[in-house]
């Protein structure tokens, strides 16, 4: 029988590709991948790496490889070592084309000398005769420039074509010609120097890309060469250092003052400061003492640190950022969709258009041969690798740039919509505030004291992760308060808790909550309380109230300043809690924030969120706990603070490692700068065909020029992406 779950559980694999050579090889391998059932793929022409998800058992990985193989191109399993084996792979194919290119050069100087030459009205050299130019221009042709061949052979023989097609189509028409010329002792002007320079061109335009591409995906190697290889573990009675890929979890280990982390841990024994800037992009060193947690890759700034593993290999938080990486720069941004369809019919249309060039100047001149040149150049200079390359090259950079940041993007769609949010709903405890709640005043009801009113609290608070039961108990500790036995436990999302305690039915929540359950209290005394920015709790045990206790949670200090910065990037802000109208009001008038709504339940929030929506505006959302999850899930861009609960951030399209509203600030930012890039990539691409096959078309643009321009252009499309490294985070 089948297996239900299994059937409904999605697989997702990144699957290297080789052989692609421009956006019309991707589009090619994508739509073959997505014929497959249940498969939903996305090809990266930028990373060189196919995106698949599909039902789990409905495909095997060999079966999308075939499907790849089939479609003309390569696939293999993702290595073990991962990015490490692909760039091996790529430094020596890069060093290899280099030698190639280095020869071709060579080949090609006598011909630059002729065309130079030519420049005084001459057209046969003496020192260069037509049998020289023959023997020069064949090994360029057919030896270095047979990458091209069979990159035409196997798109062509997949159903597709792509820029080999137009290289090898437009090369070979000149140098044919050219050799029938020279072999059959015909009359007519030989052409090898535009084959052997557009060869010799596209490919020195390939290795400058190779290289611009290999800094562009820089981000997730620069990640991974942070963390240690080897590190110093207890071992019967003694310490050994090991490879950090043999550190199981449990482990103990050392680290010593400016070492780096191994993996992810708790510390034992010892305090010191460590550098977390990696992890979430803050400056300050934070102050780890017994109890708390470590990352791998993170600096260990003085102290010597004494751990458990708790997180090793692919469960370090490190690595998790670098699959988030991987997934964002794998990912397309929907900007992208229309460079995918013009990229999927460019290459034919483009052999159509040479054609009628051709056909209009055989027409329009009398001679086949005047037709000859102005064809090969509307060939040579249609290359759609800077359209494939627009949008994948600036998300590479961006996303790279966010994770330095302390910003995680899920995915492209996220990075785009981030930018054109206009209204950004916020949370406010963990959010605004410190998300570190403090126990400011305990009021014992008449004939209850502060110890019993401490132990029910306690009690109704255990095992709760919010910040405001973390303050309770935390108060409880430092009063020495053991909490009593709870039977019958209730939680009321957003209201308080009931239980049973010493037999008797016990509440905690808020005063309203109280209040619904007939306990009276003195709404003066929460008032006052209130009006200074403390949320109120009460509790009751045995159908009386046993009194109240304030909590005060201060606003961040750089959320007043956030805020300010969102709306000057235009964006409203908007407040929505659970929280009491009095300390909601408290908090916004600190933070600068206008417009604000309490007592919401987390159903409230996804609703208003929802309402927004539907008024017409873009609308994000930033949280940090799990009744921000309804509201995360129902915005358009949704914000987790990094140090929030893992449901928040699993709902979230970014996380903000640094647990900072500024970092909102900087995924703003950040997605304004990458789509600022987007655009001027596809303008620049568009503008160069629609420009340029038209001079091809009309003669005005020599084959060899073409190929020049053809090859600059997806470098200067790389190029201009490279720039977002530019692009800082807010200064804290």
């Amino acid at each position: 029988m089948d297996n239900p779950a299994a059937a409904s559980r999605t697989e997702i694999i990144n699957l290297p590709i080789t052989g692609m050579t421009c956006a019309a090889c991707a589009a090619r391998i994508e739509k073959t991948l997505n014929r497959l059932p249940g498969v939903r793929a996305a090809v990266n022409f930028a990373t060189e790496k196919a995106h698949i998800e599909y039902p789990a058992g409905s495909v095997t990985t060999t079966r999308l490889i075939e499907a790849v193989r089939k479609a003309g191109y390569d696939a293999q399993m993702p290595a073990a070592d991962g990015e490490a084996a692909r760039k091996a792979e790529r430094l020596a194919a890069y060093r290899r084309d280099l030698r190639l290119f280095t020869i071709s050069a060579v080949l090609t100087l006598p011909f630059l000398a002729l065309m130079l030459y030519m420049l005084t009205g001459r057209h046969h050299a003496p020192w260069l005769p037509p049998l020289a130019q023959l023997l020069l221009a064949t090994p360029v042709q057919f030896w270095i420039g047979s990458r091209f061949y069979t990159g035409a052979y196997h798109a062509l023989r997949g159903g597709g074509a792509n820029m080999d097609v137009l290289i090898a189509l437009g090369t070979s028409v000149a140098y044919f010609y050219s050799a029938a010329v020279v072999l059959l002792g015909l009359d007519g002007h030989l052409y090898f120097e535009a084959s052997v320079s557009i060869i010799t061109l596209v490919f020195l335009g390939k290795l400058l890309e190779s290289r611009a591409r290999a800094r562009a995906s820089s981000a997730i190697e620069e990640l991974v060469r942070l963390q240690p290889q080897t590190a110093r573990v207890e071992r019967n009675g003694g310490i050994t250092e090991i490879p950090v890929s043999e550190i199981r979890v449990g482990d103990v280990f050392l680290v010593r003052p400016g070492e780096a982390i191994p993996v992810d841990g708790k510390v034992i024994d010892g305090g010191s400061s460590v550098d977390e800037a990696m992890l979430t992009g803050e400056s300050l060193p934070v102050t780890k003492t017994a109890g708390s947690a470590v990352y791998a890759a993170t600096l260990n700034v003085q102290g010597l640190l004494r751990c458990a593993a708790t997180g090793v290999g692919a469960d370090t938080a490190l690595a998790g950022i670098v699959r988030l990486v991987e997934e964002a720069q794998g990912s397309k941004a929907p900007i992208q969709r229309l460079a995918d369809a013009v990229s999927g019919v460019f290459v034919p249309v483009v052999v159509a258009l040479a054609a009628l060039t051709f056909a209009g100047w055989w027409w329009h001149s009398g001679t086949w041969t005047a037709a000859l040149v102005p064809a090969v150049a509307v060939l040579v200079i249609a290359c759609p690798c800077a359209l494939g390359l627009a949008t994948p090259a600036a998300i590479m950079v961006g996303s790279g740039a966010g994770a330095r940041a302390g910003v995680l993007i899920r995915n492209a769609e996220a990075l785009e919509r981030a930018g054109h949010i206009d209204t950004l709903v916020v949370d406010k405890t963990g959010t605004l505030t410190r998300g570190q709640p403090a126990v400011t005043d305990i009021a014992p009801a008449d004939g209850a004291d502060e110890g019993s009113l401490l132990r029910i609290a306690a009690a109704l608070e255990t095992g709760s992760e919010h910040p405001l039961a973390r303050a309770v108990l935390e108060h409880a500790r430092s009063r020495q308060t053991a909490a009593a036995s709870v039977l019958d436990f209730e939680s009321i999302a957003g209201k308080g808790v009931r239980a049973r305690i010493d037999g008797e039915p016990a509440l905690l929540g808020s005063p309203k909550f109280l209040a619904a359950n007939d306990l009276v209290f003195d709404s003066d005394a929460v008032a006052a309380l209130q009006d200074q920015g403390k949320t109120v709790i009460g509790v009751a045990n045995g159908g009386r109230l046993l009194g109240l206790i304030a909590i005060a949670d201060p606003l961040r200090p750089t959320s007043g300043a956030a805020v300010a910065a969102l709306q000057a990037l235009g964006i409203e802000v908007i407040m929505l809690t659970g929280d009491n109208p009095r300390t909601a009001a408290h908090i916004a008038r600190e933070a600068g924030i206008t417009h604000f709504e309490a007592e919401l339940l987390p159903q409230d929030k996804a609703q208003r969120v929802n309402a927004l929506a539907q008024q017409g505006r873009r609308v994000g959302m930033i949280g940090d706990g799990v009744n921000d999850a309804p509201a995360l899930a129902a915005a358009q861009v949704s914000f987790a603070i990094g140090a929030g609960s893992d449901v928040a951030i699993h709902a979230a399209d970014v996380t903000l490692m640094r647990s900072d509203l500024l970092s909102a600030v900087d995924a703003v930012s950040l997605s304004r700068a990458t789509f600022r890039k987007i655009r001027q990539n596809l303008f620049f691409a568009f503008f160069y065909n629609v420009l340029g096959i038209p001079l091809a078309a009309a003669g005005l643009l020599n084959p060899v020029i073409a190929g020049a321009a053809m090859a600059m252009s997806s470098v200067s499309v790389v190029g201009n992406s490279l720039l977002l490294k530019r692009w800082k985070p807010v200064k804290q």
